[in-house]
Order: structure tokens, then sequence, then C-alpha cells
């Protein structure tokens, strides 16, 4: 079916997190027939469900496979998988099974920036949008970042531009997304309990491209080979940022500075000293900000007020407190190998390590080098405590944890002045919290009492 007319159609929205929410309130509006379904029990969907209460939308709640013949389109909200039985059933009898990026497309009417990653995609789109702004556009920030897609559409008539932070599970259900400008930072292993293997996830992060033509841009990570590599045979035009050598054009650090090169004779140096953000992966996601950002128009002195004082994103690598000599910073959004290390590559101190939580179907042997190297004792916790202890086991002293105030306090035991003490779990949160920033904030109250009884 076409997705633009969407008028008496029935239409089965499945998951009432925000997103939901949205394509609820979305469809309706289009004169849709919506019904809604979602696993959890109607009264854990309470505060959704008065979002939506004034809308007709029928509700099929509490259930694990709703009634979905008679729809004519089931869209998806990103966390739910479409590999579920159900729902390959309902694809085989020529339902459209869809995400919300999918019925955003058609309805997109400004210029549209898009930003994947296993890591770092919420703090280039942040650093982007503010760079934009700065320099004199008026973008309309969102995506996986927080804001739905779909709620970005009502203010789209007053912005300049899209910029969406996407994942690769939305990327699964929208075939026909289309960004003129988007940029892949890197491709990590992540998610393997969702993909068959590293290759299937690779495959879904490169699904940000598909729709592009020749008029379009992909920033790409020259440092990364699977990123790399999708610059070759691109219709469009490529830029490339570096962290490691100088290019002939796009983005690379030399000399002190991020040097942006994006055509012969027309360059821009950011000096190193007046960005805030430091660390090999913080400055590579600076490079792809400033591509996408000067490409489309910002002002590159207003850029550089920005970098002066656009200090990163809670729960990333952030500096909680420092108690006698010993430092405490909350990286729970570290919820990967390839985001743990990047922050382990950020110390030169030792690091006492506070791990764990729930498995991605993740290789944790591919940190055992950087255990090996720069960390003084693993601190671990939740569902894969006992796992790490034998996958990590002779790299660095372990001692298990009950829960975050414990691990707190275990890591405080373990440190001596100069140290550092590091929650960057390389796992999933949701064996023990809501989400990452439950996680983090969890850990910072621990923290601020050890601080207080101090």
């Amino acid at each position: 079916m076409a997705l633009m007319d969407l008028e008496g159609k029935k239409v089965l929205v499945v998951g009432l997190a925000r997103t939901g929410v949205a394509l609820c309130r979305f469809l309706a509006g289009k004169g849709a027939r919506v019904t809604v379904t979602d696993a959890a029990p109607a009264a854990d969907l309470e505060e959704a469900r008065r979002e939506i209460a004034d809308l007709e939308v029928a509700e099929e709640l509490g259930v694990l496979e709703p009634r979905w013949p008679g729809f004519d389109l089931i869209v998806l909200s990103p966390g739910v998988p479409p590999e579920l039985p159900w729902l390959e059933e309902a694809g085989k009898a020529g339902i459209p099974v869809v995400g919300e990026l999918e019925v955003a497309a058609p309805f997109i009417r400004r210029r549209l920036i898009a930003v994947s990653g296993t890591n770092g995609k919420t703090t280039t789109v942040t650093l982007l949008g503010e760079l934009l702004a700065a320099g004199g556009l008026n973008p309309a920030v969102g995506g996986n970042i927080g804001t739905p897609v779909l709620e970005l559409l009502a203010r789209q008539e007053k912005a300049d531009v899209l910029v969406l932070e996407v994942s690769s599970f939305q990327l699964d259900t929208a075939p026909s997304f289309h960004p003129q400008a988007a940029a892949l930072l890197n491709i990590t292993p992540d998610h393997l309990d969702r993909y068959p293997d590293f290759s299937g996830y690779a495959a879904s992060k490169a699904g940000l491209f598909r729709r592009q033509g020749a008029a379009d841009l992909r920033v790409l990570n020259a440092d990364d080979a699977a990123v790399a590599a999708l610059g070759q045979g691109a219709p469009g035009r490529v830029y490339y940022f570096s962290a490691s050598r100088p290019l002939p054009q796009g983005a690379w650090l030399e000399n002190g500075a991020v040097r942006i090169r994006l055509a012969p004779g027309v360059e821009e140096n950011f000096p190193l000293k007046d960005i805030l953000l430091q660390g090999r992966h913080n400055l590579e996601n600076v490079m792809a900000a400033l591509l996408l950002a000067l490409d489309a128009g910002a002002d590159p002195e207003a850029c550089r007020r920005v970098l002066a004082s656009f200090q990163g994103l809670p729960h990333r690598l952030e500096l909680v407190a420092e108690i006698d000599g010993v430092q405490f910073y909350d990286d729970s959004k570290g919820t990967n190998v390839g985001a743990v290390a990047c922050s382990l590559a950020c110390f030169d101190r030792p690091v006492i390590l506070i791990a764990g939580g729930r498995d991605k179907d993740s290789d944790f042997t591919l940190l055992s080098e950087a255990i090996r190297e720069r960390v003084k004792a693993l601190v671990l916790l939740g569902e894969t405590r006992e796992l790490l202890a034998r996958v990590w086991e002779g790299l660095a002293p372990v001692r298990l944890a009950a829960d975050m105030a414990d691990a707190v306090l275990t890591a405080w035991e373990l440190a001596r002045p100069g140290d550092v003490v590091l929650l960057s779990p390389a796992c999933a949160s949701f064996d023990m919290f809501q989400d990452y920033a439950h996680r983090g904030r969890v850990y910072q109250k621990a923290v601020k009492e050890l601080q207080d009884a101090e």
C-alpha cells in the first residue's frame, strides 16, 4: 500500500512507548483506523494510554501475539524485532511490516541529515544541531535521540533541515528512508543477539545509504575498514574523516588541529586546544559533525564558538566526582565492547572498571588487550558478572558486586590516589535498571553518597 494514502486503512501499531504514542497520533490524524498492541499489561502503560485517550485508538494490551489478520499495515516501534514469528507470518500474508521512519519518509519536506554508528551518534547529532543553529540555520533534531521523527514533522515548516539519529533497528524497517546527507561513524560488534553475525549487523548499518543518489553526501570513518568500504563506488559525494592520517579531502587531525577540506583551496582549521571535547572517539564525532554542518552551509566561526563550549552528554565518560585523588567517571552509555575500548583508551592512569549487565551476545574477549594494559581491577555486577569473570580471568583482579552501591564501594576500596573508577558496562542495562540513563543515575547517586561520607 502507498503510505501517503492512510485514510480508512486498518493499521496495527506494535509498542506503546514514546514512538508508539507518536505513531498513534500521526496515523489517526491521517484518517487511519488504528489499533495499538503491547506485550505489557494495561496497568503498566497508564501514562502512554493517557496520551492517546483523546484518539479513537483500539487497544490490545498484555498479549504476546496480537490478532494481526485483517490489517492493511503493521508499524513497529524501534525496539520490536521484525523477526518475531507472528510478524513474519503477517509479512508472508502480504501485510507490509514497517517502522516509524518508513511511515514518515513520504511526508518529509526538508533536507534530511542522518547519523548512525555503533557509538557516538547521539553526541554527534546533538553537536551537529548546535553547529547548524549557531551557523545561521534552523534545525529540527530528533529520531533515536529521543524525539520521534513523526513529532518533528509538525515542526518542519519552520525548519531549514531535519537532523536525525537513526539506529540499525530503525533502518531495518525503512526501505524508503532517504537522507540527502548521512554519516556512519563506526561499526563495532553490537546487538548480536538480534543479528545472525557481525556482517549482518554491518549490512543493517549500510542501509543508511541504500536510497542515496548522485546528488547526495555520505560521511565515512576512514579508520574503520567496514565503514570506509562503503565509499567505494558510491553514487554521490563522499567525505572521509580520520584521526590517524591526513586526507586529500574531508577531515583529519594534524598539527594540533582538526583540518577540514571540502574542496581544493577551501580549508578550515579548528585548533584542538579550543575544542572542549577530547579523546579520539570524541574528535571523530567532532569531525563528522563539522563535515555535515559546513557542507550544509554553517558558518565556520560560529562552529568554533560551539566547539569551545560543548561539553558532551550525560553518562558518556562524564566526570562525576574526585574523592581523595580518585576520579569517578560515568560511562553508562558504554553498552558494547567498542564503546568500552574507546573509553579505556582515554586514560593513562590505572583504571578500576565496573562492568556487567545483560549480554547482547557480545565477544568480550575483544576487550582483553585493553584490560590487560589499562585496568588495575575489575568490579563485575549483573547477569554477566560470572561470565565476564571467566572470560577476563587472569587479566586483572576480579571482585563480584551484588548491586551498584556495592560496586562503587568495592571500587573505592581498591582505588588509590591517581586512579580512575570507570563505570563502562559493555552490556545492556535491562537486567537491573530501566535503561542506561537509570543505571548512570544510580551510579552517580552511589558516588555522591560515598563523597558525602568521606
